[in-house]
């Protein structure tokens, strides 16, 4: 049974959803469709492309991905379909799909060409969702577009290294429901830059000069629960995407505060990394 997933920025409100769904299943019965996500802040094209990167791994290959961002046809934002790493993605080529490329070159990519085939003022409803299923049918990319060997990328996505090779200038790409900053700094990087040298951490004005692995290992369970700082305490971690992350420990938005709130970080913000001489 073919997968086809959906990450938008349509909310849970509107009826935009539910009539993508009902789409595809009245051209496919035997379809299974995943939600990623539909709560991606509206038109924000650099936190689809970091949800995205993380989930599609769990699916399995020759999954369908639909993104749904900014997906209005114009001509600076054609849209797009590839094959990368063994699963399909069927976007706008607006640069939300260069966070992938960056990491695994497309097997191919095609610029979608059945617009004149297809009556639509709501393109993820009326062309994602043709191709969608033509591919879930195990129809070929060549099919629905003409191949091209380049597509947008996205500015400010690449960390930045000074020419000393002691400073690591990142920003923050998303901020997740528990108010938690994630950087466009991977562990890889900060290894092949760091070598090992100690390092300091600035956001704003929070400083960290150690990564945590786990968000318990920022506690000291050696001391009575009455003692322990844990509520509110800040830390940086690797997450689970081998991003740098600042976190505040069990953090609530609502009650204790969060990493973005705390510390006044937003989308786009400066994370600077220095490393000792």
């Amino acid at each position: 049974m073919p997968i086809v997933t959906l990450t938008t920025d349509f909310g849970e409100k509107d009826h935009y959803v539910g009539a993508v769904k009902g789409a595809i299943y009245s051209e496919l019965e035997n379809v299974r469709i995943v939600d990623i996500s539909h709560s991606i802040s509206p038109f924000h094209s650099t936190e689809a492309a970091y949800i995205v990167q993380n989930a599609y791994r769990s699916f399995p290959k020759g999954s369908i991905h639909i993104i749904g961002i900014d997906s209005e046809l114009n001509p600076e934002n054609k849209h797009i379909a590839l094959l990368l790493d063994g699963h399909y993605f069927i976007c706008a080529n607006n640069g939300i799909i260069s966070m992938l490329t960056s990491e695994i070159n497309p097997e191919k990519i095609v610029e979608i060409n059945i617009h004149d085939r297809v009556e639509s003022n709501f393109p993820v409803l009326d062309v994602f969702v043709k191709v969608a299923c033509h591919l879930a049918r195990g129809g070929t990319l060549e099919v629905i577009g003409k191949t091209i060997h380049e597509i947008k990328e996205l500015t400010g996505l690449k960390p930045v290294v000074n020419t000393e090779g002691n400073q690591l200038m990142g920003n923050v790409i998303y901020i997740d429901n528990y108010g938690n900053v994630v950087c466009n700094i991977t562990k890889a990087l900060f290894e092949k830059v760091g070598k090992g040298r100690d390092f300091k951490i600035t956001a704003r004005t929070a400083t960290f000069s150690k990564i945590y692995t786990h968000y318990s290992d920022s506690i000291n369970f050696d001391l009575p629960a009455d003692r322990r700082e844990e509520d509110g305490k800040k830390l940086a971690i690797w997450n689970s995407s081998n991003y740098l992350e600042l976190a505040v420990y069990k953090s609530n938005p609502r009650t204790v505060g969060s990493a973005a709130t705390l510390f006044g970080l937003e989308y786009w913000d400066t994370v600077t990394i220095n490393f000792s001489k």
